[in-house]
């Protein structure tokens, strides 16, 4: 056992996280300026959570949203 987990931490190994998506990471992966992403992902129901100021998005998130937009 680790100290971490003798303190009751876990960690997941490196293979099983996933980076949170920016703001422009999210413009990148939807071809759209910046601007339209900020101006549009409350009313597109873009999957971000606030982080403090931040606007973050999981790519899985991301990609099943994507795939509801296109069932409409």
């Amino acid at each position: 056992m680790t100290p971490e987990e003798a303190r009751g931490f876990s960690f997941l190994p490196e293979d099983k996280l996933t980076k949170l998506m920016t703001v422009d990471d999210v413009a990148d992966y939807l071809a759209k300026p910046r601007s339209w992403v900020y101006e549009n992902w409350k009313q597109q129901n873009i999957p971000f959570r606030k982080l403090g100021q931040a606007l973050r998005c999981r790519p899985s998130d991301l990609d099943r949203w994507l795939d509801e937009q296109g069932a409409e």
